[in-house]
């Protein structure tokens, strides 16, 4: 699918990957926005996506300026939590509300249109750690296999009816999600490239082109991924000591 012309919106557009998405979708000409600095055909909602009836309210106001949403972006994200041991339900509530509740709220209030004018395109940002997992943080390692699990739900579901679905699952990104100095992002760091937002951006547009479902900006997440599938035992042992290492090293 081209983006040019389309009605899109882009959640956590403040910064980040969110924020070179928004920028990217209008260079390619799509109505969508993030701030004040892309002009005209635009409109900004401030809204809390795991909420239903603000996810619902936040639809309603782009569509009733600008037109049906075409295209959603289900971005916004948070990384909290670490051991479930020490992690309290509340962060655990939190992380399940954005990461992927925000995504099922999203799709409830979209599908319906969709459906009736058989196209539509659901983008949900996940993780490399939705499809491997996340040294350190057990609510986000959880919550974005869960983000992958609902994504590939969608397009099983209702690929043959006109909706297309991507999954972003970059490794890390150079964001305020990476800055911190815990276990998880000391082995985010050191498992790959750093990638800018926009490299990021550039990525997931190619792919919607192509409406290619699994969007890797890190290439070598899909080897990663391949040998999990193959030796399951061999992985798990690999990323113990990965983890070994890392605290090692602390």
């Amino acid at each position: 699918m081209r983006l040019a012309g389309r009605t899109v919106v882009v959640t956590g557009a403040a910064g980040g990957i969110g924020r070179a998405l928004a920028l990217r979708c209008a260079a390619e000409g799509a109505l969508e926005r993030v701030g004040d600095s892309l002009g005209a055909g635009h409109v900004v909602v401030a809204a809390d996506v795991s909420d239903s009836e603000a996810a619902s309210g936040l639809i309603d106001r782009v569509e009733s300026e600008l037109g049906p949403v075409e295209v959603f972006f289900a971005n916004a994200g948070v990384a909290i939590g670490e051991d479930p041991v020490d992690t309290p339900d509340e962060v655990w509530d939190r992380a399940f509300a954005v990461n992927i509740r925000a995504h099922v709220l999203a799709a409830r209030r979209l599908l319906p249109g969709w459906l009736d004018r058989g196209e539509g395109y659901f983008v949900a940002t996940a993780s490399a750690a939705g499809l491997l997992t996340q040294i350190g943080s057990a609510p986000y390692a959880v919550t974005k296999h869960a983000a992958v699990a609902f994504a590939e739900w969608l397009s099983v579901t209702y690929g043959d009816r006109g909706v297309r679905v991507s999954c972003l699952c970059p490794m890390g990104v150079r964001t305020a999600m990476l800055a911190g100095d815990g276990l998880g992002e000391r082995v985010v760091r050191s498992a790959g490239a750093v990638l800018e937002p926009e490299d990021v951006a550039g990525a997931v547009v190619a792919a919607i082109d192509r409406e290619q479902f699994l969007i890797l900006p890190h290439p070598e997440v899909l080897t990663f991924f391949q040998r999990k599938a193959l030796d399951y035992e061999r992985w798990l042992a690999g990323m113990r000591r990965l983890q070994s290492r890392t605290e090692a090293g602390s």
